[in-house]
């Protein structure tokens, strides 16, 4: 952790010194120039290799398109550390342990943002696994992140970036690295190298999570960080969620959508700050545990619970492109709201392969793997 801090530190010198008021980022279209022009485009969705439609990704952040960005992270970025000195009880302690381990410069605070999701997990005809996920809030950017952690398991995740606030500079001004490793503290969801999905989706409830025992602290976010490098399977992902108290990111009621390629997907709800866990393949923005609190949330979010269970129940299999059909069908455009669905993740949870969509564009896609070499 103190090398990265001493690289980060000596980037954010370096960038200071030039005087520059851009970060690094590259464009999509300098990109392909540089991995092999023109050509390089491929099937026209924004893919970068020559040879294959899987974007390739490194520690230069990428903008895919106004609003979505993506880049790659290898190495230490501290977790263990931040897990080691018991964890963060709130997004403040988070903030605390970035500012004092990773920022040499800079205000940082995570900011609020009520957010609406949809998640489904089926079969395909093949026997692969596949999580599909859309996240709706209002126009915000996005980053995509591939982490390769020292010491847990590689992943692909994604953050809404607005979510993450400095004073004196934005943090699309910091360098590249120090942006990424930010980035790793507040995913919204992701699939790690052994297939385990998972995706927060807020609750519309006055109530919050905040359990209070001796064990360690940990937020919704960092949770889902855990998760992501620690836990193979829902099992060890349930395991992991025991040991520590949990802490709502922003004080709004979520609960956790896990899936893994044992077949069991789940949703993990915390009913006055206990832990409950559902066995169900759709979760959206209602409480799915039985007792007082069901059904509490949007009358939307029913909704869309009631159209993603009659795609299951009408397709017992479902390959990545049906899947993002289905999440086509529970969009935000289809229910005329001043939100939008910012992005739809489609995870093949065997294969490692992921497509991102951005902002309702279902005819655009951008391929990513966790198993390209060296991942």
């Amino acid at each position: 952790m103190k090398r990265i801090i001493f690289l980060i530190s000596l980037s954010i010198l370096a960038f200071s010194v030039s005087g520059c008021c851009n970060s690094s980022n590259t464009e999509l279209s300098e990109y392909v120039q540089n991995v092999g022009g023109d050509d390089a485009i491929g099937d026209g969705y924004g893919n970068m290799n020559k040879n294959s439609d899987i974007i390739t990704l490194d520690d230069t952040i990428v903008n895919l398109e106004k609003g979505l960005s993506a880049v790659k992270y290898e190495g230490d970025y501290g977790f263990d550390e931040f897990l080691k000195q018991g964890g963060a009880e709130s997004d403040s302690d988070v903030v605390t342990f970035l500012s004092e381990n990773v920022l040499s410069s800079g205000d940082l605070s995570f900011g609020e943002f009520p957010f609406g999701c949809s998640t489904v997990s089926v079969n395909d005809p093949d026997g692969n696994f596949i999580f599909g996920r859309n996240f709706d809030w209002d126009n915000c950017n996005a980053m995509i992140v591939q982490s390769v952690p020292e010491n847990g398991y590689a992943s692909i995740s994604t953050v809404n970036t607005d979510f993450i606030n400095m004073s004196g500079l934005r943090l699309s001004q910091l360098p590249d690295t120090a942006q990424a490793v930010i980035c790793l503290y507040a995913p919204l969801d992701g699939m790690n190298e052994m297939g385990l999905a998972v995706s927060v989706n807020m609750i519309q409830d006055s109530a919050t999570i905040s359990q209070n025992s001796d064990k360690p602290d940990i937020t919704t976010t960092t949770a889902i960080r855990l998760l992501l490098d620690k836990a193979a399977n829902v099992d060890e992902a349930l395991e992991l969620l025991e040991q520590y108290d949990m802490h709502a990111s922003m004080g709004y009621m979520t609960h956790l959508a896990i899936a893994d390629t044992n077949g069991r997907s789940v949703a993990v709800e915390y009913i006055n700050n206990e832990m409950v866990v559902i066995e169900t393949p759709v979760v959206t923005n209602f409480y799915l545990a039985d007792g007082d609190k069901y059904g509490i949330g949007t009358e939307q979010s029913h909704e869309r619970y009631d159209i993603l269970n009659r795609f299951l129940s009408e397709n017992k299999t479902a390959d990545m492109s049906a899947v993002r059909d289905a999440l086509d069908s529970v969009s935000k455009d289809n229910f005329n709201e001043f939100e939008s669905t910012e992005w739809s993740v489609v995870f093949n949870q065997s294969t490692g392969e992921v497509h991102y969509f951005h902002r309702e564009n279902y005819d655009k896609k951008y391929v990513f793997s966790i198993k390209q070499e060296g991942v």
